[in-house]
């Protein structure tokens, strides 16, 4: 019987294997006794789903255990972003949503995720409590299921559009009419939740669009739902054959991602967007406070913030922990290395949709490509280019990474260790500002190997040293 783990975005597991009605069902009264023990039981729970195989069917048999346990659902009318599902439950104060998706994960997978009252990621002591309880009642029929229109006469399950409220709200964030003067933009939704967000309101206010992959699909066209470079081939095609398409904007399968295609085609790592976005809410939109990354993302962040004498706050890594930032209002933005964002004064959770059309309203203001903007800012700050790896562990080297990592080197590719961070896995600073982070995966044989340097040329190096440390 497989167990019941949640890792940093909930539970998610191969469907028909791990990822069943039973356990579902199990999880969702794991997360029904939570919400009780916290006495939240009253305020209701969202029930929401992606493009995902079955995942309207499985919303569907949640909101009956949770008519069950006596716990008011709202259900979502069609599949919906996770951005939206955040703000619906600050919307309406509810003690949280159940939301059916595996984010960027390939077609066999699905998930559950908990927001919790507060709409970030779950925060490890929810986590581990649904866990807890989710295991202690495994191969146990533990919970009372009442047939829909049964629940719906009781006032227990009601259907429910957010999508009005989240785009009205997307309106007060965003200058669409900048956006409208841009040109052609190229949307990508890679048959996923933010059909009807991401290209709408941009048709709405003028702005010319090109779309591609814009129907449901749950295989996403034999790709995982990820907006990075690898999987958008056909999306980059497209900007690049097209003189008129100024930028290209993509979201993952539940929208909370984002990927970016300059106007020549050219595919933009996120840790770059992350310090552009950071460097106009700053100087254009005069916005204050601190900012926030994780302890694998740029520090092109630490520098935009050197330059405008901002605080940086690195967290572990989990968009969960920069989203509770974002909900105390300390945070211009906050981001991380794998595409997810959010700014101060809106939901403490990753939100493509936003990115995409800030990414859009920043290029049309500057009058920049992103890449000329990009290297004006290398101009200002210094030039930063990340990389990641995954590297697969034999059997010994797993059995002695832990002993490996205890005894790190003094230096790296000639460059001596100036300092260690321990946020999340190990993080060695070298003496010419370029770094090195070794991220252990919890559920594979995997160690996740991230770099940063000021060229090619010695990013290559260090991650070679990087790499030859793990495997020697």
């Amino acid at each position: 019987m497989h167990r019941i783990a949640f890792g940093t975005s909930g539970w998610r597991g191969i469907l028909c294997e791990d990822f069943t009605f039973e356990n579902v069902k199990v999880v969702t009264q794991a997360i029904a006794d939570h919400v009780t023990s916290i006495g939240e039981k009253e305020k209701g729970i969202i029930v929401a789903y992606d493009t995902r195989f079955m995942g309207e069917r499985f919303a569907k048999e949640t909101a009956r255990v949770l008519a069950g346990a006596g716990i008011k659902t709202y259900v979502c009318k069609r599949d919906t972003p996770t951005p939206v599902v955040s703000h619906e439950i600050l919307r309406r104060k509810t003690a949280g949503a159940i939301n059916f998706t595996a984010s960027h994960n390939p077609p066999e997978y699905n998930g559950i995720k908990f927001s919790p009252s507060w709409a970030g990621p779950a925060l490890p002591e929810t986590t581990t409590d649904i866990e807890r309880r989710a295991n202690e009642m495994l191969g146990e029929v533990c919970y009372r299921e009442v047939a829909l229109d049964e629940a719906a006469r009781a006032g227990l399950v009601e259907e429910i559009d957010p999508r009005e409220t989240y785009l009205a709200d997307i309106e007060t964030k965003v200058d669409f009419a900048a956006i409208a003067s841009l040109g052609a933009i190229a949307v990508n939704v890679l048959y996923g939740t933010a059909r009807g967000y991401l290209d709408e309101p941009l048709m709405k206010h003028g702005a010319k669009i090109k779309t591609l992959n814009m129907h449901p699909d749950p295989y996403f066209g034999g790709f995982p739902p990820e907006p990075s470079e690898k999987y958008i081939q056909d999306f980059i095609g497209l900007v690049k054959s097209d003189p008129a398409v100024k930028l290209g904007i993509a979201t993952d399968g539940d929208a909370d991602r984002f990927g970016i295609v300059d106007a020549d085609g050219s595919f933009i790592e996120p840790n770059y967007i992350i310090a552009l976005l950071f460097d106009y809410l700053v100087r254009v939109r005069k916005m204050t406070g601190a900012v926030a990354r994780s302890v694998a993302t740029s520090h092109l962040i630490d520098a935009v913030a050197k330059k405008h004498g901002i605080e940086v706050i690195e967290t572990p890594v989990g968009f969960k922990y920069v989203g509770e930032l974002i909900s105390q209002d300390r945070i211009i933005i906050g981001g991380e290395e794998s595409a997810g964002l959010s700014i101060k004064g809106h939901v403490p959770e990753k939100d493509g949709i936003l990115a995409c059309f800030l990414v859009a309203e920043m290029v049309a203001r500057e009058g920049l490509s992103v890449k000329a903007l990009l290297e004006r800012l290398y101009g200002e700050v210094g030039r930063f280019l990340t990389k990641r790896e995954n590297i697969t562990l034999s059997p010994v080297l797993e059995a002695g990474y832990a002993d490996k990592q205890r005894q790190a080197p003094a230096a790296f590719a000639g460059l001596k260790v100036k300092d260690m961070v321990t946020v999340d896995g190990s993080k060695f600073i070298l003496e010419d500002g370029s770094w090195l982070l070794f991220r252990k995966s919890g559920t594979e044989p995997v160690v996740r190997l991230y770099g940063e340097a000021s060229s090619e040329e010695k990013l290559a190096a260090v991650m070679a040293a990087g790499k030859a440390f793990i495997l020697g």
